[in-house]
């Protein structure tokens, strides 16, 4: 049972949230696309952001997530980020997937900007990251996202990283959110438990972790899914890991969990996300281009060490494993 990998935790049983757009528009795996470009990072590559569209419908993940963090969001311009919107939801639709746009900024007014664009694309929802180095106070935090809201009837995913923005929103925040129409999710990447348990009870929100070692835990306690970014390289163990969870399943959700915790654990460990990624989905002939500055490609023991990670895996599940595996056109190379 899981309940003994994680003493004093009550299994939860998962409902819909009551202000969900529809039943599960936020469960299940929702894999962070990376953003591919050409060698030099000069251009986005758009047919393999479509190849890659494709290879999460066979996975089975439940929908993707468009320019977040895994990919580089900073560092597209504006006509970049409305080709990959466009691009990426009319992708995602022929695939029947859930497609969440991150149009998060620290500026409220070109936060509102990407958001209606979003909307306009015929996104599902968007992310909306905490506003990062102005360091705003809980009321500013508020008044951000309400407007963000306000602006049109998008469904909102809040995002919580603070160890990347700055700033935390807290629980009292988190409720008073909440109450949003517009505000139906919330993307937890505190890294720990104790928020999203406070989040489940004062809320309807529905909770998705935002740290793939994360998931089994946080779904343990009511959480419907995961924003995973170890889903580009392995997304039917992703998906099958939530559902499992989904159904009340949790030993198989746990053997998952199990299987890929050493993947989820060390890849993000090398360097920053998404350079390990691109470089794990290089080696697996997926070649999604490399990575923009400020932001460039891992030194050997990079590599090496996610050679390390991918190899066992990959031998694991062999040339007769699932769709999504096969679909990688190979092993690790090299």
């Amino acid at each position: 049972m899981i309940a003994h990998a994680f003493p004093g935790v009550r299994i939860m049983t998962h409902t819909s949230p009551a202000n969900a757009d529809g039943p599960g528009l936020f469960h299940g795996a929702f894999t962070a696309l990376v953003t591919p470009f050409t060698k030099d990072g000069s251009t986005i590559d758009l047919d393999r952001l479509e190849a890659q569209i494709e290879f999460q419908s066979q996975g089975g993940v439940s929908g993707i997530v468009l320019c977040g963090t895994t990919g580089e969001s900073p560092t597209l311009t504006a006509d970049e980020f409305r080709a990959v919107v466009e691009r990426g939801v009319t992708a995602g639709k022929q695939h029947k997937l859930t497609v969440i746009v991150g149009t998060g900024s620290n500026c409220t007014a070109k936060a509102i900007e990407a958001h209606r664009l979003a909307h306009a694309a015929g996104a599902d929802a968007s992310l909306q990251v905490n506003p990062y180095y102005n360091k705003p106070s809980q009321e500013g935090l508020c008044r951000h996202f309400e407007a963000i809201a306000d602006s049109c009837d998008l469904p909102i995913m809040l995002y919580n990283i603070p160890g990347r923005t700055g700033v935390a929103l807290n629980a009292a925040t988190i409720e008073r959110l909440g109450k949003h129409a517009h505000i139906q999710a919330i993307k937890d990447a505190t890294g720990g438990l104790e928020l999203a348990d406070e989040t489940r009870r004062r809320t309807n929100l529905a909770i998705l972790s935002g740290d793939d070692p994360m998931t089994l835990p946080l779904m343990s306690i009511g959480a419907v899914g995961v924003v995973s970014v170890i889903s580009n390289i392995v997304p039917d163990r992703v998906a099958e890991l939530c559902r499992a969870a989904l159904r009340g399943d949790w030993n198989e959700a746990r053997s998952i969990h199990d299987e890929l915790l050493p993947l989820a654990r060390g890849l993000l460990s090398l360097d920053t996300n998404p350079v390990p990624v691109k470089t794990a989905m290089r080696l697996l002939n997926r070649d999604n281009g490399t990575v923009r500055l400020p932001l460039c490609e891992g030194c050997d023991r990079v590599e090496q060490g996610v050679r390390q990670l991918i190899t066992p895996l990959m031998k694991q599940r062999g040339p007769a494993g699932p769709a999504a595996t096969r679909s990688m056109s190979g092993c690790v190379t090299g």
